[in-house]
């Protein structure tokens, strides 16, 4: 029978001294608290014997972080699969105690986002938040901000100027690789449909961008159609679709760059009798998932969900732990991933 990790094979995968291992384990001085956490990970790795007694000595003398979260749409595929992995990513966190305050918007409306923003205020400690870019909520957030709370766009850069930092995909570049894939699987002249959830969306504003200079540069056999505002909803994309391709025999291709893929899915499941329509998404759903496996769904550009929240929680919590109140984070880019039939 293999002999357990004793104290010097801790200290080992660790990286650090036995004399550290053994201040830990019994207690005669302090140990820093992100070096316990490490620890603590470390030995629950290699099952090392004190794992779940260190884990449970220094809990209580970890920071609490409450991190607040404000997303939209609570019955939407993306964001419940959005809310299931905070929650995920929350229980990973061994550097602190963590409480997630999740609250989310029923509407785009700029005046309901900026009254749930501050509404959050003295409920957590940072605060990160998908929004449309509007005064209201830019007012929103500086006023937060004034008073000492940071808040983080999410997938949409919104409040830019008074923002703590963004985190999530490089939306210009999102676009132009929908173009890219447009253009490819695309080669008969025709028209191409392009939806956004709204105009305030600054990321889809982006997308739409990367998406429309792709085609001018690489595929100008292909034009794209005035844009279209869904509301990320369902049944507006559907109808748009069908009134699209009934007033246009030549349409090619689809692109969605936000949410309401679904009634796209819907529409051209039904068209696929009267011609072949190349349909781009933007979330890896059951829906879009069936509907790469049908064929009617040419690829997926979606958010790594795992990894989002990961960086999320490390960034805000390094704010509230690390004094950083006065600097701003910037931007964080994570590469998007991309599914095809073949991949999923």
């Amino acid at each position: 029978m293999p002999r357990r990790p004793g104290m010097s094979e801790l200290a080992q995968a660790a990286g650090v001294s036995v004399a550290t291992i053994d201040r830990l384990l019994n207690g005669r001085e302090s140990v820093a608290s992100t070096t316990r956490a490490h620890v603590i990970e470390v030995a629950h790795r290699i099952g090392h014997p004190a794992a779940l007694r260190l884990g449970a000595a220094v809990a209580t003398q970890l920071p609490e972080i409450r991190f607040g979260v404000v997303l939209h749409k609570q019955g939407q595929d993306f964001y419940k699969a959005f809310a299931q992995e905070l929650h995920r990513s929350l229980a990973e966190i061994a550097w602190a105690r963590p409480r997630l305050v999740l609250e989310f918007s029923s509407s785009q409306a700029p005046s309901e986002m900026a009254a749930l923003l501050r509404s959050m205020e003295g409920r957590c400690d940072v605060l990160a938040a998908t929004a449309v870019n509007h005064p209201e909520v830019t007012a929103a957030v500086e006023d937060l901000s004034a008073r000492g709370l940071k808040v983080f766009s999410l997938l949409s850069e919104f409040a830019p100027a008074v923002r703590a930092g963004y985190l999530g995909l490089d939306n210009l570049k999102v676009g132009r690789t929908a173009g890219w894939l447009m253009g490819l699987t695309v080669r008969q002249p025709g028209k191409v449909a392009l939806f956004v959830g709204g105009h305030r969306w600054h990321g889809h504003e982006l997308r739409e961008s990367g998406f429309r200079s792709y085609l001018r540069e690489c595929a100008p056999h292909l034009t794209v159609t005035d844009t279209m505002v869904n509301l990320e909803t369902r049944q507006l994309t559907y109808e748009a679709t069908l009134a699209l391709a009934s007033r246009h025999e030549d349409l090619r291709g689809v692109y969605v760059a936000g949410g309401g893929m679904e009634g796209a899915i819907a529409a051209l499941r039904e068209l696929r009798a009267s011609g072949r329509v190349s349909l781009i998404v933007s979330a890896l759903t059951p829906e879009s998932r069936a509907g790469l496996a049908e064929g009617v769904v040419d690829m997926v550009i979606d958010t790594p969900l795992d990894r989002l929240c990961r960086a999320l929680f490390l960034t805000m919590g390094d704010v509230v732990l690390n004094g950083q109140a006065e600097t701003r984070t910037g931007e964080i880019f994570l590469p998007p991933e991309l599914h095809v039939a073949e991949s999923i």
